[in-house]
């Protein structure tokens, strides 16, 4: 049984406003995601690909009911999200994490870095009642309830490449690779089975987005991660991802593994994706 299943996920915007050209009129509907299904299995990595605005966000968000959809129904682990009831889902989302595209907008300004990972863990009560079986060690056995959460938060950092000495700093003193690094952490908090990578490296240079690649991948093996790895580059997909599925306008185009879709692609736009990056041209 897939870990994620969806079928026939559908999210549509009313559109209230004349487009500029006039090809979208008042009262049009724009259909984001049109009738999406597709799996993703246990320990894979998904790469998600398409240009900007072709809808890999907005699926990604509905997969974690960030947003809620239109039509559809989605699976985790055989259990309908969509007719989760709060608490519910509540315990689902441990499971469930994202790792958003920009590094400056996604942490709190307000917090420090201690704050900002450990806030899911005192959410979900795991201060208090524990990580039931999920916890990086034995360490914080019989320490009290906030040594044991800054312990906690401690591993996190180490595991993101990162030390306690800026526990109490704020996310305006790091670079973008250091607060994606933060956001890494957060997600991991929860011991999450599946994770949703939305452009993560996108907002970074070369090198920096290079370091954090390698570091998923290095998370994924240490923890046994799935992810859904969204990006429109083709190259750090065919690096990360176990298979491929791109999308184009709102719709599933093709899926296939790595090869089959960077050595052999069926759709004239996967073929036009490969044609615009040229160490990937076929």
């Amino acid at each position: 049984m897939p870990l994620v299943e969806i079928q026939n996920l559908t999210k549509i915007y009313p559109h209230s406003e004349p487009a500029f050209g006039g090809k979208l009129r008042r009262g049009d509907e724009i259909r984001a995601v049109d009738e999406v299904s597709l799996d993703i299995h246990e320990g894979e990595t998904l790469g998600l690909v398409g240009e900007s605005g072709s809808g890999k966000s907005t699926l990604g968000r509905l997969i974690l009911r960030l947003i809620e959809p239109t039509a559809g129904s989605i699976r985790f682990e055989g259990r309908d999200l969509l007719g989760a009831g709060h608490s519910e889902l509540r315990r689902l989302r441990r499971d469930m994490q994202v790792i958003f595209q920009d590094p400056f907008a996604s942490l709190d300004p307000r917090y420090r870095v201690e704050d900002i990972i450990a806030e899911a863990l005192i959410i979900h009560g795991m201060d208090r009642q524990g990580w039931e079986g999920r916890d990086f060690s034995r360490a914080t056995v019989g320490l009290t309830k906030r040594t044991a959460r800054r312990a906690r938060v401690i591993e996190l950092l180490r595991a993101v490449g990162l030390d306690e000495s800026i526990l109490r700093r704020f996310p305006h003193e790091f670079s973008g690779g250091q607060r994606q690094r933060i956001g890494i952490a957060r997600a991991l908090a929860l011991r999450p089975k599946f994770i949703v990578a939305d452009e993560p490296v996108s907002a970074l240079d070369v090198s920096v987005g290079a370091q954090i690649v390698n570091l998923l991948a290095q998370l994924q093996r240490d923890f046994g991660l799935t992810y859904l790895f969204i990006s429109h580059s083709m190259p750090v997909v065919r690096y990360l991802a176990t298979r491929i599925a791109v999308m184009y306008r709102g719709k599933i185009v093709e899926v296939g593994s790595t090869e089959q879709i960077t050595e052999s692609p069926q759709h004239p736009y996967t073929r036009s994706l490969l044609q615009a990056t040229p160490e990937l041209a076929t």
